[in-house]
């Protein structure tokens, strides 16, 4: 990779670009593009540092938003693989220190993956008072053929909010092993979603947790899947609460067709009398009463079962 051409970086940026639909960006919106394990281009703005140094099997990526920072427009992060075979392993840490805010955005694209690994480990901290919003979009090929198996560890501190969303609805998902964990201080909020639409024999393992550590910490893990053909999926969250006045609430919906199987592991623990934590988990098919009325109208039964499944995905 290391001896990539100017021509050939150019080449590939394009192709990541495409491959998610995005082909420019204005000159006030920040962005960084990855491929593989190599930094290939990036614009950044004021408030906002983001720093990389290759390693022997990956890239390490620093980012930090500096103190009091509000940035106006979303961060663009590009993540991805474009020939069908090879290892992206993407280290980073990010730090939104006290009082600061951002959205991130984050596209991780293998549209030819055959046999692809994308491996994230990223630890996040939110400093007092500082809020960050975090959306990662997969978009794979129709066969699958990518594992990916990203790992977060996330710290908010006191009146920090952090919420993160994890989508992969398009194209196959091939292997997920998601394992998302998150401290809570006192009056501090996390908020973490998770879509996913598994086909074929897309394996699927999502871990969400969060540990609500100080008073008056909020938790809300939602969790909606969707299977069809013969894919699988295990999904896990648990909440913790330790802290007096903490609140949770866990939701796990998960449709399952065909040959498709989905297990549901909620888990809800109160170690305070003055916390509270709910928890609510559905498994099965669409909608039967839906599922009339959307034939009723004339759509076909696949017309009407997609639809009703991108409504619980949207």
């Amino acid at each position: 990779m290391s001896d990539l051409t100017s021509a050939d970086k150019e080449k590939l940026l394009a192709e990541l670009l495409e491959s998610i639909n995005q082909h420019s960006f204005a000159p006030d919106v920040a962005h960084v593009e990855i491929h593989g394990n190599q930094v290939l281009n990036k614009n950044l703005v004021e408030g906002l540092l983001v720093e990389s140094e290759t390693i022997e099997d990956g890239v390490k990526v620093h980012i930090r938003v500096k103190r009091g920072v509000t940035l106006k427009n979303p961060v663009n992060f590009c993540f991805g693989l474009i020939p069908d075979n090879g290892v992206q392993r993407i280290i980073t840490d990010t730090v939104i220190e006290e009082g600061a805010s951002a959205k991130f955005i984050a596209n991780c694209t293998f549209p030819n993956a055959v046999n692809v690994q994308h491996l994230m480990n990223a630890t996040i901290e939110i400093q007092k008072g500082a809020t960050l919003s975090y959306f990662e979009r997969h978009t794979h090929g129709p066969e699958g053929g990518v594992t990916i198996v990203p790992v977060t560890r996330v710290r908010v501190h006191e009146d920090g909010r952090f919420s993160t969303e994890f989508e992969l609805i398009k194209g196959a998902a091939g292997g997920i092993e998601l394992d998302y964990a998150a401290e809570v201080d006192a009056n501090a909020t996390v908020d973490m979603k998770t879509r996913v639409f598994g086909r074929s024999a897309d394996r699927v393992h999502i871990k969400e947790a969060a540990h609500l550590a100080g008073p008056g910490s909020t938790g809300v893990l939602t969790s909606h899947i969707a299977l069809k053909n013969t894919a699988s999926a295990t999904i896990e969250n648990e909440l913790v609460a330790d802290a007096p006045y903490a609140r949770g609430h866990v939701d796990c919906k998960e449709i399952v067709q065909d040959d498709a199987k989905a297990r549901a592991i909620p888990i809800v623990q109160v170690n305070n009398h003055l916390a509270h934590v709910t928890h609510e988990a559905a498994i099965g098919s669409v909608d039967s009463k839906q599922l009339e009325t959307l034939l009723s109208r004339g759509l076909t039964e696949d017309q009407a079962t997609d639809m009703i499944i991108q409504g619980l995905l949207s």
